[in-house]
């Protein structure tokens, strides 16, 4: 049984993706710094609350709140000490703490192992966030069977390749749109043959994905420099440059992310028009590649409609707050349109649209070809 398993390249390309997958795992960064030195993040239990020294500026809460909480991890663990919850006046980082809260706190020590401070960072979702992740995964199994195995693997290697790889490579100085290209590609190729296997639709969907990848990137950054929009744009982006990364081209960074972020749809675009041809051509082996073109583009134009809306309410969605703000502020249309922010979200939401409506025709134009041949040998 083994050894009919060890003769399917699927299953054998599945091994060596999670074989790559420990690797990276295994791989160091080489951004691992130890923030505090004789300090450690552990899970705490907080038992009570004080907020006398806790005062309402308007809307936002300041000053500290101080709480007692039982440290449920690490060195010290069982013992209640006091810790503190410092407010900035920013509601977008600012919590408060109630009794029975779990929360994740830095304990700071010294050489002898004496505890010094305690600072409460926030609560912890750590555990909550496992639970999500199982619960993908158990859905995905349920309903996709091997498949969703393989989609899991997938999802694991591209996230991998953006932590270990493209986030170090790019805050060591390398090329960003080269380096976000390769990873995309990369990505891709994993992806359709993990889902696809070694097979035509796959092969279709790895060139035709590749080839609109190009030509995304060359928008991206065309685009981005006819928008006059740098990198600045990107939130945390001024915090990078102070961290002592300011030999970094935000502007390329920004514009390689651009591509980034419809990678994903334009490699479900392709294996769509793909399976769909395969389809197509497998129930009726005599069609003529002008014929499969055809049916390509009639497939392409039905799917690339929702998938340009997805695209465009994925991006408006995590942006809906400004836009309220600009509206409850009675901000012209012009005004909105023209800002440097609303200008970000349309550069990156129509790039990724017209990467998705070329990567239709250019799929169907490669499936035309490879599947014409395959039915004339």
């Amino acid at each position: 049984m083994i050894q009919k398993y060890l003769k399917n390249k699927n299953v054998i390309f599945s091994l060596v993706c999670l074989v790559v997958i420990g690797i990276l795992l295994m791989v160091p960064t080489g951004f691992e710094k130890q923030l505090y030195v004789n300090a450690e993040n552990v899970k705490a239990k907080v038992v009570e609350t004080n907020e006398s020294t806790v005062y309402n500026n308007g809307l936002l809460k300041q000053g500290s709140q101080v709480c007692m909480v039982e440290l449920l991890q690490g060195n010290h663990k069982g013992k209640v000490v006091e810790a503190v919850n410092f407010l900035n006046g920013k509601l977008e980082f600012d919590k408060m703490f109630a009794p029975g809260d779990k929360a994740l706190v830095l304990v700071e020590q010294d050489e002898q192992g004496n505890i010094l401070f305690v600072n409460m960072l926030d609560h912890y979702r750590l555990n909550v966030e496992l639970l999500i992740v199982l619960v993908f995964m158990g859905v995905l199994i349920l309903f996709s069977g091997a498949t969703g195995l393989r989609t899991i693997i997938s999802f694991v290697f591209s996230l991998l390749c953006i932590w270990k790889v493209l986030i170090p490579l790019l805050l060591k100085g390398y090329h960003p749109m080269l380096v976000g290209l390769c990873i995309g590609v990369t990505m891709a190729v994993v992806t359709l043959i993990l889902v696809a296997g070694f097979t035509k639709k796959a092969y279709c969907a790895i060139l035709g994905s590749g080839v609109a990848s190009i030509i995304t990137c060359l928008l991206a950054v065309g685009f981005g420099y006819l928008f006059r929009i740098d990198g600045t744009v990107m939130q945390w982006s001024e915090s990078l440059l102070y961290a002592g990364f300011e030999h970094l081209n935000l502007t390329l960074i920004y514009q390689a992310s651009i591509y980034l972020a419809c990678s994903g749809a334009m490699i479900d675009l392709a294996v769509d028009i793909s399976a769909a041809l395969d389809e197509v051509v497998e129930k009726k082996p005599d069609l003529s590649v002008r014929e499969i073109l055809q049916s390509g583009m009639n497939i392409g134009k039905s799917v690339v409609g929702s998938q340009a809306t997805t695209l465009l309410l994925a991006y408006m969605g995590s942006f809906i707050a400004v836009m309220m703000v600009y509206m409850a502020q009675g901000t012209p249309m012009i005004s909105i349109l023209n800002s440097k922010s609303i200008a970000s979200e349309v550069l990156h939401t129509f790039v990724g649209c017209i990467g998705l409506v070329i990567v239709s025709p250019i799929t169907a134009l490669i499936c035309s070809y490879i599947y014409k041949k395959k039915k004339e040998i």
